[in-house]
């Protein structure tokens, strides 16, 4: 897993380079979106109002931000094994991120979005980095695609929407 290649534009910093990252899916599928990262772990239960799509966790940097139709970046998971059926009825009401993409698997944040393609034949897919640094930043507009042998391919560039 890690950086297959980059290109950069009028500079080599992480902000000015489209990169292709490879990584693992935990739930597979395709999403394209602009990245809402988070510096922390979200849990679901208790920090995000699925009517709404909005985070209320006092904790995050992120506090009022929609959650809808963003490619969900974070380190990982948080807590509460209910975090599932609220991820799970986030994209059941179209109010959930398109996909998430995280630095470690987190079983609760896979088993809500399983649940969700399950019950309600809504794919959010759920991407595994394993380097906190390849994580795509706020604002970078990401597409992720299945790799002909299954992996998860990531485009992330910096270009804003």
């Amino acid at each position: 897993y890690g950086r297959l290649r980059g290109v950069c534009r009028g500079g080599s910093s992480r902000k000015e380079c489209a990169m292709t990252l490879l990584g693992r899916f935990d739930v597979e599928g395709e999403a394209t979106g602009v990245a809402l990262a988070l510096q922390q772990p979200l849990s679901f239960w208790g920090g995000v109002d699925a009517e709404s799509g909005r985070i209320i966790d006092p904790s995050q940097l992120a506090l009022g931000v929609c959650l809808a139709q963003k490619i969900l970046v974070m380190p990982s998971g948080r807590g509460s094994s209910s975090s599932s059926s609220v991820l799970a009825e986030t994209i059941r009401r179209g109010t959930g991120p398109r996909a998430i993409v995280m630095a470690s698997p987190d079983p609760i944040i896979t088993a809500g979005s399983m649940v969700a393609r399950s019950l309600y034949g809504i794919v959010c897919p759920v991407v595994v980095l394993y380097k906190a640094e390849d994580l795509p930043a706020d604002g970078d507009c990401v597409s992720i695609t299945v790799a002909p042998d299954g992996a998860a391919l990531l485009t992330v560039d910096p270009l804003r929407e």
